[in-house]
């Protein structure tokens, strides 16, 4: 088949790689312009700069504006997305005659929408995976073609979870495509009754609730590592970002974000709304990073016991 590739970033260079090294031809590609961005700094792998690698025309866009003649005289049979920012309207996805198929980082219909592999972590899911499905109107509800899964670690973080995920793109792309063009079109409708919708993450979503319990920020933690904004708390008064943290092995009661004791290699901070009337696990803080870009243990930047982290 002739395929137009519409992505950007890390998850759009692996789909175009997956159609390079295929039975397919590749006869144009449309990728947004290099941001400055923050999280579009984060996995980072240039599209535009692999398709001119093999001679594909490119196409800078920021959104699918006044394409459709450069669409029509590439004669594409498939448009295939991934990571592709801005809505594409029906004269653009329903253009080729097989539609658009659009790869997507989560086991839809669950966490359709943005970031979902940051969400499914926090949210304590057990496992995540890649969904290549056909385009429809509305955002990634399409009819499934090809998915696949991978199981949460206990301990993965979000990075361990993008390489986890990445590394299905291919053979997800590959088979899907290999399924259309052999005339398959019975493929699986989603049950909308299962679907859940995330947005972006922003900072505010990085904040640390003292009230949740420990388990809860122990996956929030987890989910915002390097290199993305880590979450973060307050100490008197100035932000501090915890880098590495784990639930502790002892109970422990009191008032959610007191820093309590040493555990193992790290300091204990109550946690979860009903600590006061129980004991509950706290949060373990292993590693912390000051306002100024100083990382330190956390038994070397807590000297002394007492006192509370606080929302702000």
């Amino acid at each position: 088949m002739r395929v137009a590739m519409f992505g950007y970033q890390t998850w759009g260079h692996r789909t175009l790689r997956a159609l390079l090294d295929s039975e397919h031809e590749v006869v144009l590609v449309v990728t947004h312009p290099k941001s400055d961005h923050a999280y579009e700094k984060i996995w980072s792998d240039s599209v535009a700069d692999l398709a001119a690698e093999h001679g594909v025309p490119v196409v800078l866009r920021n959104r699918p504006d006044d394409l459709v003649p450069t669409l029509k005289e590439a004669e594409p049979d498939i448009i295939v997305a991934n990571n592709w920012r801005t809505w594409l309207p029906p004269e653009i996805f329903t253009l080729p005659p097989h539609g658009t198929l659009n790869v997507h980082d989560s086991l839809l219909p669950a966490y359709a929408g943005f970031s979902p592999l940051i969400w499914a972590l926090i949210n304590g899911e057990q496992e995540v995976g890649v969904t290549g499905h056909l385009m429809d109107e509305e955002l990634d509800a399409g009819d499934i073609v090809v998915q696949r899964s991978v199981p949460v670690g206990p301990r993965d973080t979000s990075v361990d979870l993008f390489h986890k995920t990445v590394d299905l793109i291919e053979p997800v792309v590959t088979e899907a495509l290999g399924l259309i063009a052999s005339g398959r079109t019975d493929f699986t409708p989603q049950d909308r009754s299962k679907a859940t919708f995330f947005h972006k993450r922003s900072i505010e979503d990085s904040r640390i609730d003292w009230n949740w319990p420990a388990e809860h920020i122990d996956r929030l933690v987890r989910a915002q590592v390097d290199p993305y904004p880590n979450a973060f708390t307050y100490h008197r008064g100035q932000r501090l970002r915890i880098v590495r943290a784990s639930v502790s092995q002892g109970r422990y009661g009191g008032t959610p974000g007191r820093i309590f004791i040493k555990e193992g290699d790290g300091v204990v901070i109550v946690a979860g709304a009903d600590a006061r009337f129980g004991q509950n696990h706290g949060l373990v803080v292993e590693r912390v990073r000051t306002e100024d870009g100083t990382e330190l243990a956390a038994t070397d930047y807590f000297r002394t016991m007492g006192g509370y982290l606080t929302a702000s």
